[in-house]
C-alpha cells in the first residue's frame, strides 16, 4: 500500500499544486467584509482583504460548473475505457486558472459535507504542466501533490502505479491539469506526455478538466493524438467579456457593481465604479484578470495615500500588464489633459 504525506497543520504558504496548499486554499475563505468605518479593522486587515478582495462568477463559470456536474455524474458509473471530459481554453488572463480553482473548491467542499469526518480523501487533485514537459515529469507533478517519498529513486512506471493506486484508494473525483498548452506535441517529449495524460485518464476513475490558452489552435488537438483527445473532451471558451449589445453590457455592469459593492473605502461613493464602467472594460478589454489586477491596485494605492477612493485619475495611473496597456493605451496616446477627467 501506498501512502501520502498527510498535510501539515501549518500556515506556512504552499502552492496549489501540494496537497498543503491546495487543503490551504478549500480551508480559507474570503475575509468577512466588515464596515469600512470599524475602528477595530485594522488598516493592515483591510489591505489584505482588498489584497485577496472578491471572485466573480462569469457566464462562463457557470457553464464550466454546470459541464462538469454532468461530466462528473456521466464517468461515475464508467468503469473503464474513455471518461468524458473538459477543457477549458481562451485568451490569457480570462479568469481560466481561477475558473478551474474555485471549480475544484467547490467540488471538494460538497464531497466533504457527504461524506463527513472521513481523513484520507482525496476529492480533487491540481496541477500544471511543467514547461518542456517530458512523462516523468508529468506525473512527477501528482506525485509532488501527494507528498509520495523517494521519487529519486523511482522510475516512471514506479512513479505511475504509485499515483494511480493511491488516487484511486482516495476517492479522487475530479483531476485539474493546468497549462497543457505548454504540452507541444510536434516534438517527441510533448507526444509522449500527452500520451502519458491519456493512460492516467484511463487508470484513474476521475473526470479530467484541462485549462490552457488557445487550446483549439493548439497541436495538442491535432494528428492521431489530437483526434483521441477531441473525441474525448469538449471545449468550453473562456473569452473576453463583449460590451456591445444591451445584454453584453448588462453582464459587465453586474460584475463592475459587484466589484464596488465589496470595496471597503472609508471615502468611497457607492456606485462610483459603474459610473465608469465603459471605460474599465475599454482599459481590460472585458479581460478579468485584468479588471481584478486594476481594482485590487487602486484600491489598495488608496490606502496608502489615505484617500480611500477610486477615481478615474488613479485608475488611469495604475499600469496593468503589457498585453492590456498596448490595447488600451495605444488609441488614446493623443488625449489632451482635457479629455483625462477624475
Amino acid at each position: 500500500m501506498v501512502t501520502a504525506a498527510q498535510p501539515a497543520t501549518t500556515s506556512t504558504f504552499s502552492p496549489l499544486t501540494t496537497w498543503d496548499g491546495w487543503q490551504q486554499f478549500v480551508d480559507t475563505p474570503h475575509a468577512p467584509a466588515r464596515d469600512a468605518d470599524d475602528q477595530e479593522w485594522t488598516l493592515e486587515q483591510r489591505e489584505d482583504y482588498h489584497a485577496r478582495f472578491v471572485v466573480l462568477k462569469t457566464p462562463a463559470m457557470d457553464t464550466i460548473s454546470t459541464a462538469v456536474r454532468r461530466l462528473l455524474l456521466l464517468n461515475r458509473g464508467q468503469q473503464g475505457g474513455a471518461r468524458r471530459g473538459l477543457i477549458i481554453s481562451g485568451p490569457a488572463t480570462t479568469g481560466k486558472t481561477t475558473a478551474m480553482q474555485q471549480l475544484g473548491r467547490t467540488v471538494e467542499l460538497a464531497d466533504r459535507r457527504r461524506h463527513p469526518n472521513q481523513d484520507g480523501r482525496l476529492p480533487v487533485l491540481f496541477i500544471t504542466v511543467p514547461p518542456s514537459s517530458t512523462p516523468k515529469m508529468l506525473i512527477s507533478e501528482f506525485a509532488r501533490f501527494l507528498g509520495l517519498p523517494m521519487l529519486e529513486r523511482m522510475n516512471q512506471i514506479q512513479i505511475t502505479n504509485a499515483v494511480c493506486e493511491l488516487l484511486c484508494e482516495m476517492g479522487t473525483q475530479l483531476v485539474l491539469v493546468d497549462d497543457v498548452h505548454l504540452m507541444d506535441t510536434r516534438s517527441r517529449a510533448g507526444a509522449e506526455t500527452s500520451d502519458q495524460l491519456k493512460y492516467l485518464g484511463e487508470r484513474i476513475p476521475a473526470t479530467f478538466v484541462y485549462s490552457g490558452i488557445d487550446v483549439e489552435a493548439s497541436p495538442l488537438l491535432t494528428g492521431v493524438r489530437g483526434s483521441q483527445l477531441a473525441g474525448r473532451f469538449k471545449i468550453v471558451r473562456n473569452q473576453p467579456l463583449r460590451y456591445g449589445s444591451p445584454a453584453d453590457k448588462q453582464i459587465w455592469h453586474d460584475l463592475v457593481h459587484s466589484m464596488d459593492s465589496a470595496l471597503r473605502l472609508r471615502h468611497h461613493r457607492p456606485g462610483t465604479l459603474l459610473t465608469h464602467a465603459a471605460y474599465l472594460h475599454a482599459r481590460t478589454g472585458g479581460r478579468m484578470g485584468s479588471l481584478s489586477h486594476l481594482i485590487r491596485e487602486a484600491a489598495l494605492v488608496s490606502l496608502l495615500d489615505s484617500t480611500e477612493k477610486i477615481t478615474k485619475k488613479l485608475l488611469e495611473q495604475i499600469e496593468l500588464d503589457t498585453a492590456a496597456e498596448q490595447r488600451a493605451r495605444k488609441p488614446h496616446r493623443h488625449r489632451t489633459p482635457s479629455q483625462r477627467q477624475p
